[in-house]
């Protein structure tokens, strides 16, 4: 079942991509195929996705029966049902990525399951959503894990996971099956859930550490009760993030118009044609950036305000148009750091970045020689409290952050220091130069 399973996951887009066809050969015109198809780009882009989140939703909400809490073979139909809805769901945040960290978000997770509080703000979420419960207010930022199965000597550990009321759940935070973030607390970046959390507490870590944190105040009708103006307002900028689906499904026209265009030279000449689609996709998310936020500086915004809306619509055009085309597939190379630089961050010579997750670029300085590894995030903002929050990131000449590493704003990595694997920088922390650190949070690494 698990090998049917894979086959059947690998012919979701290929279904999809039938419907796609189905809609948009109504309106392709055989006399002029590329204006043909172009015309019928729109109708066949809206039908894939519908397709696609049909599917995805039938088959979540089918799996989602019999899925109980428990300890149950791996190999089993209740550990098939969990691995498979997973896979499932993160198919969704990939294809159907303007979906989240919206408004619609909520809905879309209500459909497949998730019991959802009013005014919950969710973003891009991997979860059991039978087994997860999200409390009014609270907000789970990007990546983050909930009600998640355990593995462990052929066995899978499945239970549920709450998100209590105003609860925040940050950057690839994680609640384990049977753990509760409580009302008001909090559980920052790279971080678990405890045990047995305290309302209003707040922790950190790995283990989780208990924090000392004082919530913020602020304006509530741009925190947590807007007015219907502002919910407009936000719906119709984030319709817009349509645009950069339509780009994308555009610029693959183009691409196989071309190569059709090419005949015979087409095998000789399609790393030329797909490279310059990459370099067009990258332009197109660079000059969406500079329209639509301009330069990131130092500040914050709370998050009813139309920056953080547009900051959200421009990363659209970074994770659908600029990474499928260019960005993922260049780690490392000078067109990922010329492609920062346009983004604007500031990036010396001799540089090895093989990420692009740099929230807000401009506020990025890597100087000669710096290494970024992959799944590295340079996090320059924080969303706490609904208000985004954001500050530099700083690595000093010749300093590497390692694999899945993150470091939060405000920060500096001093010149040829070493930050270990899955290590985590705190706000505002400067590390001294010619030093080696791990850990989340980081500790002298010794040794």
């Amino acid at each position: 079942m698990y090998g049917v399973t894979g086959f059947g996951l690998s012919a979701l887009p290929v279904l999809a991509g039938a419907a796609a066809f189905g809609a948009g050969r109504v309106f392709f015109t055989p006399d002029a195929p590329l204006t043909g198809a172009l015309i019928a780009l729109v109708p066949a882009t809206l039908a894939f996705g519908a397709a696609y989140a049909l599917l995805i939703l039938v088959a979540v909400r089918l799996l989602s029966l019999g899925l109980r809490e428990g300890t149950h073979p791996t190999h089993s139909r209740v550990g098939w049902q969990a691995w498979t809805v997973t896979q499932l769901m993160d198919r969704s945040r990939e294809t159907l990525f303007p979906l989240y960290a919206g408004l619609v978000t909520p809905v879309w997770l209500r459909l497949l399951g998730m019991r959802i509080g009013r005014g919950a703000e969710v973003s891009t979420v991997l979860a059991l959503p039978s087994l997860t419960t999200v409390g009014e207010g609270a907000f789970l930022a990007d990546d983050t894990l909930t009600a998640p199965y355990e593995l462990g000597g052929g066995w899978m550990r499945i239970g549920r996971a709450e998100i209590g009321r105003r609860a925040f759940l940050g950057n690839s935070g994680m609640t384990a099956p049977g753990r509760s973030v409580p009302d008001g607390g909090l559980v920052g970046v790279l971080s678990a859930t405890p045990k047995k959390a305290k309302k209003g507490s707040s922790y950190l870590g790995l283990p989780p550490v208990k924090l000392p944190r004082s919530a913020a105040g602020g304006d509530q009708s741009r925190t947590y009760d807007p007015p219907a103006r502002l919910l407009w307002a936000r719906g119709l900028v984030e319709l817009c993030r349509i645009v950069p689906v339509f780009c994308s499904a555009a610029i693959g026209v183009l691409t196989v118009a071309a190569l059709c265009a090419l005949g015979g030279w087409a095998p000789v000449l399609s790393g030329l044609v797909l490279l310059a689609a990459g370099v067009a996709a990258a332009l197109v998310s660079v000059v969406a950036k500079w329209l639509l936020v301009g330069r990131h500086r130092s500040g914050e915004h709370p998050l009813w305000s139309s920056f953080v809306w547009r900051n959200e619509l421009a990363d659209t055009f970074v994770e659908v148009v600029a990474v499928p085309w260019l960005a993922g597939s260049v780690p490392g190379t000078p067109l990922m750091t010329a492609w920062l630089r346009g983004l604007g961050a500031r990036v010396g010579k001799g540089v090895w970045v093989e990420s692009y997750w740099l929230p807000e670029t401009d506020l990025v300085t890597l100087e000669d020689a710096a290494t970024v590894n992959r799944g590295c995030v340079l996090q320059t903002h924080l969303f706490h409290d609904r208000i985004l929050r954001t500050d530099t990131v700083v690595l000093r000449e010749g300093a590497t952050l390692g694999p899945g590493g993150i470091v939060l704003p405000g920060s500096t990595i001093g010149a040829r220091t070493t930050l270990g694997p899955a290590s985590l920088v705190m706000a505002a922390e400067s590390v001294p130069d010619d030093t080696r650190w791990l850990g989340n949070p980081i500790e002298a690494w010794r040794p």
